[in-house]
């Protein structure tokens, strides 16, 4: 007989029956995976310190490991008589001359680090660096080359009848012990035209008449924007100087200027992660491609061509990289392109009270009204008052000391400048003077100024008619 049939109810063999859907669960992150994350957030950390400290000493410094633009033939002619001084002793004296920001420091600072690096120069050549900002005196001057060549014992005491003998017995002093040699010593004067103003020019004819003689091997090189500086010298200090001069001009045009741009922001071959430096580097190249970019540099470029404007920029734009933004967009240096250009006499408007904006604005119709002829306070006050009568209902009329103290506020700040010194016996009142704004500055800071009045808006449009 055939067994009855199995009844629906009972359970089908597990292979027969469908797989039960098991609820999902949420895995938490293991321990090895977290570590994984810390390290790797932790890497991508000391990438960008890395990048920032590159950058960092590439824009605030004149690095010396950073590319000379456009130097070539300067830079070969200035290290050829660095070399010659080192290496044979000749005394040399050289003129570097250029606009700032034409990259004058830095060609030197690249000359010198190239020079330290060769074999026969090694540490054989002392360094004295001047600038004219500093050393104000001949005094001052000699205490500072005292100072850098470490000679402060040998001098002591000593009390000397002239400039002249204590240069040549600083100079006597770092003879070596044979008395036959001595080292080179290279002085660079920076800010040179400020050292033709010193008493005789005696510090400058006394370093161009050792760089004349063989006793000491000396070579002076001076670095100045002054084009003229060949006649600010007088006739015993031109007479000893060599006549050497070499001309720094920014020459480039616009697309060298942008492959100076990638070649600033882009990372060394030997940045220790070679994937984020890849990745860095495209996006410099995809940087340079952007229309808004290129845009931006534009027109810095057709403001000023110095390199020293777009390491600022640069150094702005780099300043928002962070952890968790890693590559520079180009809204970066949009801002920065805002930040840079921002008028600094502007901000201080923005933090005038209405009152001082009010005289501001009467002093813009004076220059307007009588062709940028100086005014006096009187004048300012009056065309003040005017504008008082026509919307009394909207400005409180201030009292004349009131307005006054406002008025020296703006002298303090020195937005108003005066023709002269003023005189204890003049009166203030009646002392000339002249505005430091234009007109577009004024209208530029109207616009951002916080709860400006509307009246005092349309008062500052209103002489626009009148031209």
């Amino acid at each position: 007989m055939r067994p009855p049939p199995r009844p629906s109810s009972a359970r089908a063999p597990a292979s027969l029956r469908e797989p039960r859907m098991q609820p999902v669960r949420r895995m938490k992150p293991s321990a090895m995976s977290k570590r994984k994350l810390r390290e790797s957030s932790g890497e991508s950390a000391e990438c960008i310190s890395q990048v920032q400290k590159i950058l960092r000493e590439r824009f605030c410094h004149h690095c010396a490991a950073g590319k000379l633009f456009g130097m070539e033939q300067q830079y070969r002619h200035l290290l050829e008589l660095l070399r010659r001084t080192t290496v044979h002793g000749e005394s040399n004296s050289a003129l570097v001359i250029g606009p700032r920001g034409s990259g004058k420091s830095a060609l030197l600072n690249h000359v010198l680090k190239d020079l330290r690096e060769m074999e026969q120069v090694r540490e054989n050549l002392l360094e004295v660096h001047l600038n004219g900002l500093l050393q104000t005196n001949d005094n001052v001057a000699l205490k500072e080359i005292t100072r850098q060549l470490q000679l402060e014992n040998v001098v002591g005491d000593k009390v000397f009848g002239s400039f002249a003998e204590n240069l040549a017995f600083l100079l006597e002093a770092l003879r070596k012990g044979d008395r036959t040699s001595s080292c080179p010593v290279l002085f660079v004067l920076d800010e040179f035209d400020l050292f033709v103003h010193h008493k005789n020019q005696s510090l400058l004819y006394n370093l161009f008449d050792i760089s004349q003689s063989a006793q000491t091997p000396v070579t002076v090189i001076g670095l100045t924007c002054r084009q003229d500086i060949l006649e600010l010298l007088e006739k015993r200090v031109k007479s000893r100087f060599s006549h050497r001069q070499i001309y720094l001009m920014n020459s480039f045009d616009f697309k060298q200027y942008m492959k100076i741009f990638k070649k600033q922001l882009s990372l060394p071959a030997e940045f220790p992660d070679e994937s984020f430096a890849q990745k860095w580097n495209n996006n410099v190249q995809h940087l340079s491609e952007d229309k808004t970019v290129q845009g931006v540099l534009q027109r810095l470029f057709q403001h000023t061509k110095d390199l020293r404007s777009l390491h600022s920029l640069l150094m702005l734009a780099s300043s928002a990289v962070t952890v968790h933004h890693p590559l520079l967009t180009a809204a970066d240096l949009q801002e920065a392109s805002r930040q840079h250009s921002t008028d600094s006499k502007a901000n201080i408007v923005h933090g005038l009270s209405v009152l001082e904006i009010c005289l501001i604005i009467a002093m813009k119709h004076l220059n307007e009204v009588y062709d940028g002829e100086p005014f006096n306070f009187q004048m300012v006050y009056n065309e003040f008052q005017k504008f008082i009568q026509r919307k009394a209902h909207s400005m409180y009329n201030f009292e004349k000391p009131v307005v006054m103290k406002a008025f020296e506020h703006l002298l303090q700040l020195e937005l108003v400048q005066p023709l002269e010194r003023p005189s204890a016996r003049a009166q203030r009142e009646f002392l000339l003077l002249r505005l430091l704004l234009d007109s577009s500055q004024i209208m530029d800071a109207l616009q951002v100024y916080p709860n400006c009045p509307t009246d005092v808006k349309q008062w500052a449009t209103s002489s626009l008619s009148w031209l």
